[in-house]
């Protein structure tokens, strides 16, 4: 049985994994970095540790730093959360060769997915649908040509090695393409250190389904139904829900069952989840594996009422999976909004400073998994992901609106943040629907950048947060103000904004 887990991550992820060791009776062990020396994940945990710089590759990178001192604490096992160390092979296989349980997939399953064309190769081999294209990295821009010219334009170029869009090119015309080839292959070695691309067929105006899979180490697996990921920028998801609003029953039991096989292809168990992209004519393509926890995982929590976190645990100590397929079912609908410290209006440029005012919006099921709290530092070391607000209703129409609610009551300041942009999404005709597709934002939102997409809300009101910042650079001059146009009836005592 795990006793101790050391959580080699940090923010709302690592603080999420701490509240289920503590549901558990595990004694949970945090990281942390220079900048992080005053998170709330350090203070949420049994035991907390220094791990280095603020540069990840010294402190949350640092693989072997990171065992070492797993090793001295005596934790049983490590939960990696999501990015940094979550799906590298290499580290697992140290652990395994340490004896340290490492709570995820195999290092071989990792490896298997990892790498984009070898996963296609995979899926192709086992009955799951592949888009169209090649199967190994470009060789010669001779080999390219003819490809694209086979599956039709346009195409997209891809890393094999990586995903977050780096080393992604689309190309609508064939002289285009040695040009994009090249930068292509500059920025998968920039980033991933590998420069291999392949093609894809582009598929047009997709939607993005991803299926939440549990297996456990003696072959039993299950499927917790489907997320619609498909709002998002710069290839990032940024709202999630589930199940998806525009799948039918048939088309549902058709993308689990493939996922399903997916996982079973690369003997893989515990959390992970297989992406597909769904087109206008209802196909479904096999897109990549994520081989860990997903930053969207609370929706199909909300859903189903499994704890994922718990159920990694479990299976990485080697239980046999309780839950079965027969006894799963759909519970409502749930919507996540990633609050990002963010300027919109400034193509999304990180804020970064200190958290002067943080205000939880509350009520009936209403989640927030969050990494900060007041005077959290807001760095430039890190993703500025601060927080995820997660709601539940009995249908898609009382999530949407009860995420309304919430986000009009979640006040952050002391950095500029996206929380209205997401008002302005929900509200949308299309979103509403559920007819948006992968596009969305970019046809719909980005072309009133900046600025001209906050005349279009419906209900135009101060933000609170930006005068709280204010305020608090000038307090005594705008006491008054403040009283009189942001808390006329004192509700949040009278030194809450000193």
């Amino acid at each position: 049985m795990i006793k101790k887990i050391l959580i080699a991550n940090r923010g709302e992820i690592a603080v999420r994994v701490a509240k289920a060791c503590k549901e558990m009776g595990i004694t949970s062990v945090a990281v942390y970095s220079d900048a992080d020396k005053s998170s709330l994940h350090v203070r949420v945990v049994d035991e907390a540790y220094h791990i280095g710089s603020s540069v990840a590759a010294e402190s949350y990178l640092d693989g072997d730093k990171i065992l070492t001192l797993a090793k001295e604490i005596g934790a049983d096992a490590i939960h990696p959360g999501y990015g940094f160390l979550s799906e590298n092979s290499k580290f697992i296989e140290k652990c395994e060769a340490a004896n340290i349980i490492f709570i995820g997939p195999s290092s071989k399953s990792v490896d298997m997915m990892g790498n984009k064309t070898t996963a296609r190769t995979i899926m192709q081999r086992n009955n799951v649908p592949i888009v169209p294209g090649t199967t190994e990295g470009i060789k010669s821009y001779e080999d390219a040509e003819k490809t694209s010219l086979e599956i039709g334009l346009p195409i997209m170029l891809k890393a094999s090695a990586g995903g977050g869009g780096k080393g992604m090119r689309r190309i609508d015309k064939i002289e285009d393409l040695k040009q994009a080839i090249e930068s292509a292959k500059n920025e998968a070695r920039k980033s991933f250190g590998d420069d291999s691309v392949y093609i894809e067929k582009f598929v047009e105006n997709p939607k993005h389904i991803e299926v939440q899979i549990l297996a456990d180490k003696h072959g039993n697996y299950i499927h917790l139904f489907e997320r619609d990921c498909s709002i998002q920028r710069r290839h990032q998801k940024v709202v999630e829900e589930a199940p998806a609003p525009t799948l039918t029953e048939k088309l549902r039991t058709k993308v689990t069952e493939a996922a399903v096989n997916a996982a079973k292809a690369c003997d893989y168990y515990n959390a992970g989840t297989i992406e597909f992209l769904y087109d206008q004519k209802e196909n479904f393509y096999f897109l990549e594996m994520n081989t860990r926890l997903q930053v969207e995982h609370p929706v199909t929590e909300a859903i189903t009422g499994v704890d994922l976190v718990k159920e990694q645990i479990k299976i990485a100590q080697g239980d046999v999976l309780e839950i079965q397929q027969k006894n799963l079912k759909i519970i409502g609908h749930a919507i996540e909004c990633r609050i990002y410290a963010e300027d919109v209006d400034n193509n999304f440029a990180p804020s970064t400073g200190k958290i002067l005012h943080h205000r939880l919006p509350s009520g009936p099921e209403i989640r927030v998994d969050r990494g900060i709290d007041i005077l959290s530092d807001v760095s430039i070391y890190y993703d500025p992901m601060l927080s995820k607000v997660i709601t539940h209703g009995q249908n898609r129409k009382e999530a949407i609106a009860r995420m309304n609610r919430a986000l009009g009551e979640y006040q952050i300041a002391g950095v500029i943040t996206n929380i209205h942009s997401f008002q302005w999404i929900l509200n949308h005709p299309e979103f509403a629907e559920g007819s948006f597709d992968n596009n969305f934002l970019d046809r719909e939102f980005i072309p009133l950048l900046p600025g001209k997409w906050r005349n279009e809300l419906e209900n135009k009101h101060e933000d609170v947060a930006a005068i709280l910042s204010a305020l608090l650079k000038d307090k005594d001059s705008k006491t008054k103000a403040f009283k009189r146009e942001c808390n006329p009836d004192n509700k949040w005592g009278k030194d809450t904004y000193e």
